[in-house]
């Protein structure tokens, strides 16, 4: 183990201990997928050609995350030369096992970056290959930079999962609130949420008008990405603090859970908003296809819900005739340096397809958002059992900008380690927002960014 490679080990030690929402929270399940989907059989015969080779893929959950073979069997499908294999990892260690298995020489030949986290540990690490070549193939995909370390790409997107507003229509109507319609600030979203907790209470549904997991990211990732020159890497945090300070209004007034109820209770943000104990949901992409697979197997309740864009910062970026601004780390593909120099060009293609619109519809036929949005994937995506039909859902889930959750850097980790407490401490009323996002900026400025 070369000694970069020691020191990346050591820090992805510490930052494994970090919640990823959209990694470690995507969904398990997915509508439409089958048994025979997971299986990882390829029909060979079909072709007429007996596969050259195979190259394998990392992936965690074959059972009940079909993504993985999916992007496999397309890309076995036309490209018969080299057969995909998945293996399988362990979803809550995946990072953990996936740098020692790179240490040990017995990693797969691709492997998948859940989020952007550990994407520094592995592009310092030197355990990603170069793949700036097949990333000027891709077009106009704004989510392959983020995978740019010192000049160079080293990973390509497969997914793009990013923060919406899910909501009730049932509830809104029985408030008779008027739903969302893409001009909402989070002024307004914090209004509504009171109103409908006021129209709703002694009724025969009485819900909260929102509810808001204990992840820092349902703040923090909306206030960095959407918050003027917001950078967590300066250590300045001054533009936490009125989005906190309107969390806490919004617990005091009772229209959310408190912080203290969804950590003690262990709530879900699945059974809050699935059997309708609160009105609206900030939650990433991930969760449409874990609503989807609970509304047909009746672990969530049979109500009409939509989607709409991510409340905003201010009005600047409101309405359909902008681009509402959200958050999001991308789900990438990377090439394990140690493969054998006769399988890179087909692991080159793979990427291509992964990236690719044909690769994307794939993803989107069985509910995973992919990173490549056009009329047609999102005309697939919406075909599927149980969507909502309406314009702005749709209108919605294809326009966006979407910012990562984490900058790329190797402060990045220990910055969040840092801010995560704080978001623990506010909410929880231990400190208040002032004094405890100064006390970060001291800890993050003296402890981290100033050794």
């Amino acid at each position: 183990m070369n000694r970069r490679f020691a020191a990346a080990t050591a820090a992805l030690a510490s930052a494994a201990l970090l919640l990823s929402a959209c990694g470690d929270d995507a969904p398990e399940t997915a509508p439409g997928a089958t048994t025979e989907e997971s299986t990882g059989a390829t029909d060979t015969a079909s072709t007429g050609t007996e596969p050259q080779g195979e190259l394998t893929l990392a992936g965690w959950s074959l059972s009940s995350t079909p993504e993985f073979q999916t992007l496999a069997d397309g890309f076995n499908a036309t490209n018969p030369d080299y057969t995909v294999t998945v293996k399988e990892y362990d979803a809550q260690n995946y990072d953990t096992q996936m740098i020692a298995d790179l240490a040990a020489g017995t990693a797969p030949d691709l492997y998948i970056l859940k989020n952007l986290l550990h994407f520094h540990t592995y592009a310092s690490g030197e355990q990603l290959l170069d793949v700036s070549d097949v990333a000027g193939d891709l077009g106009d995909n704004p989510s392959v930079s983020f995978y740019e370390y010192e000049g160079a790409t080293y990973a390509v997107p497969y997914r793009q999962d990013g923060w919406l507003l899910y909501y009730n229509k049932d509830l809104f109507a029985a408030a008779g609130v008027d739903e969302p319609d893409a001009t909402w600030t989070w002024d307004d979203y914090a209004e509504t949420a009171k109103e409908l907790t006021t129209a709703l209470e002694g009724s025969d549904s009485p819900a909260k008008g929102a509810y808001h997991h204990s992840w820092q990211s349902i703040i923090q990732g909306f206030a960095n990405g959407q918050s003027p020159d917001a950078d967590i890497l300066t250590g300045e945090f001054d533009h936490l603090k009125p989005y906190y300070q309107r969390a806490l209004d919004l617990q005091e007034a009772g229209a959310i859970q408190d912080f203290g109820a969804v950590s003690t209770n262990q709530l879900t943000y699945q059974s809050q908003f699935g059997t309708q104990e609160a009105a609206m949901l900030p939650m990433g992409s991930w969760y449409i296809a874990t609503l989807l697979a609970q509304q047909e197997s009746g672990d969530a309740e049979d109500f009409e819900w939509g989607i709409a864009p991510a409340p905003q910062f201010d009005e600047s970026t409101t309405g359909m005739d902008n681009v509402p601004v959200t958050f999001g780390d991308p789900t990438g593909i990377g090439i394990n340096p140690a493969i054998e120099e006769g399988k890179l060009d087909a692991a080159k293609d793979f990427l291509r397809y992964v990236a690719s619109e044909d690769g994307s519809k794939a993803l989107a036929e069985i509910g995973i958002t992919p990173s490549v949005m056009s009329d047609s994937v999102t005309s697939t995506f919406f075909g599927l059992d149980g969507m909502p039909t309406d314009e702005l859902s749709q209108w919605a889930f294809q326009t966006r900008e979407i910012r990562p959750e984490n900058p790329v850097s190797e402060h990045t980790a220990p910055i969040q380690t840092v801010l995560n407490e704080t978001h623990s401490a506010v909410l929880s009323g231990s400190v208040g927002a002032e004094e405890g996002f100064d006390q970060a900026e001291e800890r993050v400025k003296g402890e981290i960014l100033g050794q």
